[in-house]
């Protein structure tokens, strides 16, 4: 049996991905309460119908202690179903201003005196252990519905515990890091193509840029050197379990330095990772290699 524990801040996209998850076959549930999540395998193990893949949402309308016990819960679960924990954030600007658009109220505020600004700082504090359980943290600041649907059925429905996903995403420094990132890797000490006139409209997956940057032997330091950290580091967190690991390649505006270095270690460890996702946020791209595990790089 296959459970997907949804959850998040309110606001970050709970709703969609539960809705992404009930259109591709799995039983859905809003707003379980934590102390059901026993008692609801348990009835679907005895049902005829037989479901073998559930989705809940579960979040900060939860009673506090139940939102408590949730490690302990999930701990016995996971004896008994294949789960996944996966945790939707925002940022809080982008939050506030999600709420000011629908005027739809925080459900933190409702019967307190919280303003909405408390309300979403407070949520973070009640479900910091589901945070802290999280198989997989997905920052949808800028994220449209359709790429969070996307990402929901090709990183989440069709996961499996046997192999960790790797995503490889560049980004831009001064549109903020990544709230995903596992870990970081700062290339704006490299040459910047956008100070060539002929480059600055081109990015990091055209010919162009990518020429420019093969010119510098600090960029291929720069590759060479994060290659062999991955390659060192990378099984180690397999063998600790992490069902998810994302690398954050940051320049100045994610357009070229990182999506050309991001666009090269996807390549590198495509065959490795067979369900390697490759994502240039500023560019709203993101795409899936599916190579498989004994493809050459």
């Amino acid at each position: 049996m296959q459970l997907v524990i949804i959850s998040g801040r309110s606001g970050s996209g709970k709703s969609i991905a539960l809705q992404a998850l009930e259109d591709l076959g799995f039983y859905a549930i809003d707003n379980l309460p934590a102390t059901l999540l026993a008692p609801l395998i348990d009835e679907l193990d005895a049902g005829s119908v037989g479901q073998r893949r559930i989705a809940v949402s579960i979040d900060a309308r939860n009673l506090p202690e139940a939102l408590e016990r949730f490690p302990a819960l999930l701990a016995d679960l996971s004896k008994r179903v294949d789960s996944q924990v996966v945790y939707l954030t925002t940022d809080t600007k982008a939050l506030l201003e999600r709420y000011a658009a629908t005027r739809r109220r925080h459900p933190l505020t409702r019967g307190s005196q919280m303003t909405l600004a408390e309300a979403i700082e407070s949520e973070q504090t009640y479900l910091a252990a589901i945070r802290n359980a999280a198989d997989l943290i997905i920052d949808t600041t800028s994220q449209s519905v359709h790429e969070l649907r996307s990402q929901i059925a090709t990183q989440v429905a069709d996961h499996t515990s046997r192999q960790m996903t790797l995503t490889i995403e560049s980004f831009g420094f001064k549109h903020g890091v990544p709230l995903d990132a596992d870990t970081v890797f700062d290339v704006r000490c490299l040459p910047n193509p956008y100070w060539i006139p002929a480059l600055r409209s081109h990015t990091g997956q055209e010919k162009e840029v990518a020429a420019f940057l093969e010119d510098y032997g600090d960029v291929t330091d720069m590759y060479n050197d994060i290659v062999k950290w991955l390659e060192r580091w990378l099984p180690s967190y397999t063998a600790s379990n992490r069902s998810y690991f994302t690398v954050a390649i940051g320049c100045t505006g994610g357009q070229h330095r990182s999506v050309y270095l991001a666009e090269r270690l996807a390549s590198q460890f495509a065959g490795q990772y067979p369900s390697l996702r490759l994502r240039h946020r500023e560019l709203s791209v993101q795409k899936v290699l599916n190579e498989t595990p004994n493809a050459s790089p």
